[in-house]
């Protein structure tokens, strides 16, 4: 994996990886004092998904080419149910590690939320017309804006692939010796470390807040972050990862405003898919083996038919 990850990278291409992930830092950073910064980095994060059409085939061996769609649904199941048990993990462990963190975060989805609810009523605007019309539209607008942005952190993954090669080949190119020697899956770990401590510190770039709580956060979403790697290097599909890090996103952001337990109904459906594309996977598999066993027992036949 790590010789595909590392060959030859053109120009454009390399500058638009360096966009994708230290531009795009540059823009979270100064998001908290420029909205402009803020609509640059949507941009950013939009045209990333053209630069993961580049960086998705280096990660692709022969043997996922053969791959069914039912075998490509069973691995995106298999991957949100591995996501959803280790950010569960994550979620309780940072709660009683990082108890300012989690203090933090409680009350911030609850001014939002609380502020949702009364934008979406209107509160306190006299100018806006009450029809019902105009309550509809709010909401689609501000579900809308919400979907758009768990959309877009799906998007991170090209940020990760990108980082985890230029980390690669600048390991590549600092210690070529053990590099040749085989210790290759070390640099892979090593850079899948290194982009998951980053995503926690991007996590806390367009905010300002006390280190105890900045601290909890790098923590949490490093994790996080981690998990979403093992989870790239594990399918080596990068939409695969992003459609399962945008669904989680998502389904967390419906569940914190807007439909309760929204994240646990989502994975219940995922799980009941899961086990059913697992045990149709099995009969097929049953299946192919007994019809290579009979073809094998009427070469046999054949070959004893011809030597009598």
């Amino acid at each position: 994996m790590t010789t595909n990850l590392t060959k030859s990278i053109s120009k454009p291409l390399l500058f638009g990886m360096l966009i994708v992930s230290i531009g795009a830092e540059v823009l979270l950073y100064l998001s908290r004092y420029s909205s402009m910064a803020s609509t640059l980095y949507d941009a950013v994060m939009v045209s990333s998904f053209f630069i993961g059409w580049k960086l998705y085939l280096r990660l692709r061996s022969q043997h996922d080419h053969s791959k069914s769609p039912r075998q490509l649904l069973l691995q995106f199941t298999g991957a949100f149910l591995l996501f959803f048990i280790g950010s569960t993990v994550i979620n309780v462990y940072s709660s009683l590690t990082f108890v300012d963190f989690n203090k933090d975060y409680d009350q911030y989805v609850q001014d939002y939320t609380e502020s949702q609810s009364v934008e979406v009523d209107g509160g306190g605007d006299a100018s806006l017309p009450e029809e019902p019309s105009w309550s509809f539209f709010e909401k689609i607008d501000t579900i809308g804006y919400d979907l758009y942005n768990d959309t877009l952190a799906g998007l991170e993954e090209v940020w990760r692939l990108s980082y985890m090669i230029l980390l690669l080949v600048l390991l590549k190119k600092v210690f070529p010796r053990s590099w040749e020697s085989g210790s290759r899956d070390i640099f892979l770990m090593a850079a899948l470390f290194i982009t998951s401590i980053l995503f926690g510190i991007d996590h806390t770039l367009d905010t300002e807040q006390p280190w105890a709580i900045r601290l909890g956060a790098i923590v949490t979403f490093a994790n996080m972050g981690f998990l979403f790697g093992i989870i790239l290097l594990w399918t080596r599909n990068l939409w695969l990862t992003v459609i399962v890090h945008a669904l989680y996103d998502i389904t967390a952001t419906l569940s914190w405003y807007y439909i309760d337990y929204a994240v646990e109904y989502f994975t219940l459906g995922i799980l009941i898919v899961h086990v059913c594309l697992f045990i149709l996977e099995k009969i097929n598999q049953q299946r192919s083996i007994q019809q290579l066993e009979t073809v094998q027992e009427g070469y046999v036949e054949e070959l004893t038919q011809k030597i009598e």
